[in-house]
C-alpha cells in the first residue's frame, strides 16, 4: 500500500496502534477487513490534507462525528477541506466518523473512544437523546470541546451550536409554500428523516406555526423515520399519498427527495411546490432540473470554519469572541444557484 506518510502519522489519523498499521501496510495478516479500510481511509484523508503542512501554527486533531445520509456527509467533508488552508493560526487535521444509520449505542461508543483516546475537539451531528447527551458530558469531563453542527443538543455540555435558526427556516418554507400554492387547493406533506433530530423538530414547528396562522385550510401531513434515505423514504411517501389524495406539495425537512418525487410520478400525482433543505449533490441536480421549487441553504464552509475557530478558541489558540450567530438562510432557486466550490 504505497504512501508518503510515517506509520506514526497514519496510526494517529486512523486511531489505531502503530503495530496494527504496520501489519496492514506490510500485508502480514491478522487484521480485520474493516481495519484495513480504516488504514486506507486514513491515508486518503492525509493525502487530501497534506497541503496544510505548509501552514505555520499549532496542529489540532479534530473529530467529525455525524449521523446523516452520505450526500450530506460528503458535502460537510468537502466544506471542511475547502476551508483548511484558511484556518490560521492553526493547522487542522480531521478524523471522520460518518454513518447513515445504526443503533445509538454505536454512536455513543464512537464518542467514548474519542474521550479515551483524546482529541482537540469534536464537531457533532447526532440525535438529541439522553445517551448522546451523557456521552457529550463525558467528552467535556475529558476536556474535549464539542461543537454541535446543524442540529443542537442544548441540554448537553456542548461548547456551542453552529448552523441556521431552524425554526426560522421552517417558517420561511411555510411562507414560500403559501405564496406559490396561492389559491390552489391541496394539502402539504412534511417529511422528517427522524423525530430525534432537534433541527428537524424545530423546522417542523416553525412550518406548522406559520401554516396555521396563514393557511389554516390546508392540512399538514407528517411522515417521519425515513432517515433521509431513498430506500426507506419511498414507501412512506407512497403510503401517505395513497391515504390522502389531496396532497399537492412537499416540505422536505429531512431529505430522500429522489424517492419522494418517484412516488409522486409513479402514482401519476402532481407535486405543485417542493421546498427542500441543503444544496447537496442530489438537491443541486434536482433544482437544476426544475424538479424542486427552492432549496433552503446555509453556507457549510462558513459553518465548518466557525466550528474550527470555536475549537481553537477553546484550546487558547484564538482570542475569545462574541456569541455565535445563526448562519443566514439562503433561498436558492434554479435561477440563483451559487457557483460550485472552487470556482
Amino acid at each position: 500500500m504505497g504512501h508518503p506518510f510515517p506509520i506514526r502519522e497514519i496510526a494517529r489519523q486512523a486511531g489505531l496502534s502503530e503495530a496494527t498499521v504496520d501489519r496492514v501496510l506490510n500485508g502480514r495478516g491478522g487484521v480485520r477487513e474493516s481495519t484495513e479500510r480504516e488504514v486506507r481511509q486514513a491515508i486518503a484523508d492525509l493525502d487530501r490534507q497534506r497541503t496544510q503542512v505548509r501552514l505555520v501554527g499549532r496542529t489540532f486533531m479534530v473529530d467529525i462525528v455525524m449521523q446523516a445520509p452520505e450526500r450530506f456527509t460528503t458535502a460537510v467533508r468537502g466544506a471542511l477541506e475547502a476551508e483548511l488552508p484558511s484556518l490560521h493560526p492553526a493547522v487542522v487535521r480531521s478524523r471522520f466518523h460518518f454513518r447513515e444509520t445504526g443503533p445509538v449505542a454505536e454512536l455513543v461508543g464512537t464518542l467514548d473512544r474519542i474521550a479515551r483516546r483524546g482529541s482537540q475537539g469534536v464537531i457533532l451531528k447526532a440525535p438529541d437523546v439522553p445517551e448522546i447527551t451523557a456521552a457529550v458530558g463525558r467528552l467535556r469531563s475529558a476536556e474535549i470541546p464539542v461543537v454541535t453542527l446543524v442540529t443542537d443538543l442544548p441540554a448537553s455540555g456542548r461548547l456551542a451550536y453552529v448552523g441556521s435558526d431552524n425554526r426560522a427556516a421552517g417558517a420561511t418554507a411555510a411562507y414560500l409554500m403559501g405564496q406559490w400554492l396561492g389559491d390552489r387547493p391541496g394539502n402539504v406533506l412534511a417529511s422528517l428523516s427522524s423525530g430525534f433530530f432537534r433541527n428537524e423538530e424545530e423546522r417542523e414547528m416553525g412550518f406548522r406555526s406559520v401554516m396555521r396562522a396563514t393557511h389554516p385550510e390546508r392540512t399538514v401531513v407528517e411522515i417521519a423515520e425515513g432517515l433521509g434515505l431513498d430506500a426507506t423514504q419511498y414507501d412512506l411517501v407512497r403510503a401517505a399519498l395513497e391515504r390522502d389524495p389531496e396532497i399537492r406539495a412537499v416540505y422536505s425537512i429531512g431529505g430522500g427527495n429522489n424517492a419522494t418525487l418517484r412516488a409522486f410520478a409513479e402514482l401519476g400525482r402532481e407535486c405543485a411546490v417542493f421546498v427542500a433543505h441543503d444544496l447537496d449533490h442530489d438537491n443541486t441536480r434536482l433544482l437544476r432540473e426544475h424538479r424542486l421549487s427552492a432549496v433552503l441553504h446555509h453556507d457549510l464552509r462558513q459553518d465548518m470554519r466557525e466550528a474550527c475557530h470555536l475549537v481553537m478558541r477553546a484550546q487558547g489558540a484564538l482570542p475569545p469572541a462574541g456569541r455565535t450567530l445563526p448562519s443566514p438562510i439562503q433561498v436558492v432557486t434554479p435561477y440563483n444557484m451559487p457557483a460550485p466550490a472552487g470556482r
